[in-house]
């Protein structure tokens, strides 16, 4: 992001009346490759690429704060890479890593990784080192220190479903392996923070606390989340595009003070069950509009999301979660302009 553009975000997060209110987009590698016309493979493998994809996106798009912008990441893989999963890596698929705990006993066995030499996420800080200087020519900085959240790496170094019954037979040892989980990730944050001082700010992407219940939510996510976002950063941003029902109401305990939800919530909603004290960013459907409706299609669907605001305050218009694969260029374009147009 512009350092114009983080202004605008601070002052959504504040609740500051902005108009038009803005727009903004996760992107990573389910979109960008195939949008700037190379393979998933050809987007992880080469700087140059990766560079050149996301400088496009903020050149076509200047109007759009892109979250987290610059992404340096190598999907789901990132993470779980760190603690010894084997990932498999396709020409034109995302990355996919394959579980290392095969019994709860493998937890014992499970080490802290080291985020400065582990798996995937020196890659991942190297690639932001090189290309940190071109990223500045263009007007933007590296603004966030970003990783995925504790339930979301359990549920690849075991698998969802062993996950998911691990925290309903196992109490002592899930709390085990989310509490390793955890400290690694604060390390992971704080590493990124050193090396690039001008973040500030952490998103965290966890899907798996949509899975499962209040008083799950409350054991075994809420402690560990409240850690995280215990990090010294102006902007505090959590993506779960799958249910909310169990944690929305704890995202200020949590520390969120910027939400990322499914589209399948209404915004004023969300608003009134979190008092107004959390932005929030979203919600229309990714897929079968943004992707699949025609560019007047969309621009109704924004009217109308538009019109159903009690308030334009805390809110930034985007999506029910990342830009999924397949968003023409013309359709996010429709999308802008119905933000920005007044309606008749």
């Amino acid at each position: 992001m512009t350092d114009s553009q983080w202004n605008t975000l601070l002052r959504v997060i504040k609740g500051e009346n902005i108009n038009p209110v803005p727009v903004g987009f996760i992107i990573d590698s389910p979109w960008l490759p195939q949008w700037y016309g190379i393979s998933v493979m050809d987007y992880f493998a080469s700087e140059d690429n990766w560079f050149e994809a996301n400088l496009k996106a903020c050149s076509v798009f200047p109007e759009v704060l892109f979250f987290p912008g610059f992404w340096s990441e190598f999907g789901m893989a990132t993470e779980p890479s760190a603690f010894g999963c084997k990932c498999s890596f396709y020409e034109n698929a995302l990355p996919h890593a394959h579980p290392v705990v095969v019994s709860v006993d493998d937890i014992d066995h499970l080490k802290e990784p080291d985020p400065a030499t582990d798996g995937l996420l020196p890659f991942v800080l190297k690639r932001l080192i090189h290309q940190q200087q071109k990223i500045e020519q263009t007007g933007h900085a590296i603004r966030f220190a970003v990783s995925r959240g504790p339930l979301n790496i359990a549920s690849y170094l075991m698998g969802t479903t062993g996950f998911m019954m691990l925290m309903m037979t196992d109490p002592v040892k899930t709390h085990q392996l989310l509490r390793l989980i955890t400290s690694f990730l604060k390390r992971w944050l704080e590493l990124q923070k050193k090396l690039f001082p001008s973040i500030d700010g952490i998103f965290i992407l966890d899907d798996i606390i949509g899975f499962i219940g209040e008083p799950e939510f409350c054991e075994y996510a809420l402690p560990y989340f409240k850690e995280i976002f215990s990090l010294d950063v102006s902007v505090k941003f959590l993506h779960n595009d799958a249910s909310c029902e169990a944690s929305l109401k704890y995202l200020p305990a949590m520390g969120v003070n910027l939400f990322n939800m499914g589209y399948d919530t209404d915004l004023n909603v969300l608003k009134e069950k979190t008092n107004n004290r959390v932005a929030m960013m979203g919600n229309l459907p990714p897929r079968d509009v943004l992707a699949q409706e025609t560019p007047a299609g969309i621009r109704n669907h924004v009217k109308k999301m538009k019109s159903s605001l009690h308030d334009n305050r805390h809110i930034i218009f985007s999506c029910g979660g990342g830009m999924p694969m397949g968003v023409s260029t013309e359709n996010i374009k429709a999308f802008v302009e119905a933000v920005v147009i007044p309606d008749k």
